[in-house]
C-alpha cells in the first residue's frame, strides 16, 4: 500500500466535499441538530399527569389524599367533578389521563382499624405507557400515605422494610439513557449517508475514468475516500458528546480514549457500508435512500435505543445481532453511565472489529476500477 497515493485521494475527496454545501451541512450541522431535536423530543419521564378528582367524602382526610397526589409533583388536578356521571365523559374526551374517585365514608374507614379505606383511580389505558407509570406512582403515593397514617408508622406496620437503590442513573432520568444511545444512532445514519454519495458522485460527474486510470489499488481508493469522513465522524462524535454533557447534563463516567477507540471501529464499519452501497447502486439518490433504509430503521428499532431487546420476540432478538448500532449503543451507555472498561465491553469490541473488517471488505469488493464497455 502506497500511503502517498492514499493521502492524495483523501485530499481530493476533502476538496470535493468542501465544494458541496449540502454535504458539509450533512457532515457538520446535522448530527448536533439531531441530538438536540431527539434529546428534547424523546423522553420516557412522565410527570405532571393531569387528573380529575371526584371527592364524595369531603373530609380533611380525603383532601389530604388529594394533596399527597398533587404534592408529589407527579400529578396535577385539572378538574373537580361534581358526580360520577362525569367520569366517563372526561376520559373519553381525553381532557385528563385519570380520575381519582374518593367514595363517601373514606375518612370513617380510615379511622376504623378493622377496615380498609378504599379509593379508586381510573386511568386512560389508550396510552399504556403513561397509564402503567401513573399506576406505579399512585401505588407508591398511597403506600407512603398509608404508612404515615398507620399506628407506629411504616416500620411498625410491617416486619420487612425494603430500601431500593438505583445505580448508574439514580434519578431515573430518561435523557441520561437516551443521549448516549442517540450518539450511536445518529452516527450510524450520518456515516453511511456521507459515504453513500462518494462513488456514486464519481459516476454521475463523469470523473470515474480519471479515478480508474490512477495507479492506486481498490483498497487505497476506498481507504483514501474513507479517511476524510472518519475524521469528520470523530469530530461529530466529540461535538455530540460535549453537547450531551453540557446541555443535557449526561454524566461521562468512563474513559474518553476507550470511547474514541470504539468510535473508530464503528465508523470504519459504517463508512465502509456507505461506500459499498455507493459502489453497488451508482446513483446518489438511490444510494441515499438505500443507506437510510439500511441504517436508520434498524438503528432506531432494533438496537435497544428505544425498545428493550429482551422483550422482543425471539426471531427479532436474533435479527438484532446483525445490527451494528446495537453494540455501539451498549458501548456508549456503558462508558457514559457505568464507567465500564474493556473487561466488560470486550464482546462488543470483538464484534465491532468484525463489523469494521466486513465494511471495508464489502466496499473494496464492490468498487470496480474497470469501466463498463
Amino acid at each position: 500500500m502506497d500511503f502517498g497515493r492514499l493521502l492524495t485521494i483523501s485530499r481530493k475527496e476533502w476538496i470535493q466535499l468542501r465544494r458541496d454545501p449540502r454535504s458539509m451541512i450533512l457532515a457538520f450541522a446535522l448530527p448536533l441538530a439531531l441530538l438536540l431535536f431527539f434529546g428534547y423530543a424523546i423522553t420516557w419521564d412522565v410527570e405532571d399527569i393531569p387528573i380529575a378528582v371526584l371527592n364524595e367524602d369531603e373530609t380533611p382526610e380525603s383532601r389530604a389524599l388529594v394533596e399527597a397526589f398533587t404534592g408529589s409533583g407527579l400529578f396535577r388536578v385539572d378538574e373537580w367533578l361534581a358526580g360520577s356521571g362525569d367520569v366517563a365523559d372526561r376520559l373519553v374526551r381525553g381532557s385528563v389521563d385519570g380520575v381519582l374517585a374518593i367514595p363517601p365514608g373514606y375518612a370513617r374507614a380510615l379511622r376504623d382499624p378493622g377496615r380498609a379505606a378504599e379509593v379508586q383511580l381510573l386511568l386512560d389505558g389508550s396510552d399504556a405507557n403513561t397509564a402503567t407509570i401513573a399506576l406505579n406512582y399512585a401505588d407508591a403515593i398511597v403506600a407512603r400515605l398509608g404508612a404515615r397514617l398507620a399506628p407506629g408508622g411504616a416500620a411498625g406496620s410491617t416486619p420487612v422494610s425494603l430500601e431500593p437503590r438505583t445505580w448508574y442513573n439514580p434519578n431515573l432520568e430518561s435523557r441520561h439513557m437516551i443521549v448516549p444511545a442517540l450518539i450511536a444512532v445518529i452516527m450510524s445514519v450520518i456515516a453511511a449517508l456521507l459515504t453513500a454519495l462518494t462513488i456514486a458522485r464519481e459516476w454521475e460527474r463523469g470523473t470515474m475514468e480519471q479515478l480508474a486510470a490512477t495507479p492506486a489499488s481498490r483498497l487505497e481508493i476506498v481507504l483514501g475516500k474513507l479517511l476524510p469522513y472518519l475524521a469528520i465522524g470523530l469530530f461529530d462524535v466529540a461535538t455530540t458528546v460535549v453537547a450531551g454533557i453540557a446541555i443535557f447534563g449526561t454524566p461521562l463516567h468512563g474513559s474518553v480514549l476507550l470511547l474514541a477507540a470504539f468510535t473508530v471501529l464503528f465508523l470504519i464499519g459504517a463508512l465502509g457500508l456507505g461506500i459499498f452501497i455507493s459502489a453497488a447502486v451508482k446513483s446518489q439518490v438511490l444510494a441515499t435512500q438505500v443507506a437510510m433504509v439500511a441504517t436508520y430503521l434498524p438503528a432506531v428499532l432494533l438496537s435497544g435505543f428505544m425498545f428493550d431487546i429482551a422483550s422482543m420476540p425471539r426471531a427479532l432478538q436474533a435479527v438484532t445481532f446483525l445490527v451494528p448500532a446495537r453494540y455501539f449503543v451498549t458501548v456508549t451507555r456503558g462508558i457514559f453511565l457505568k464507567g465500564v472498561g474493556l473487561e466488560a465491553l470486550w464482546p462488543q469490541a470483538l464484534l465491532m472489529t468484525l463489523y469494521a473488517v466486513l465494511g471495508l471488505t464489502l466496499a473494496t469488493r464492490a468498487f470496480k476500477k474497470e469501466l463498463p464497455a
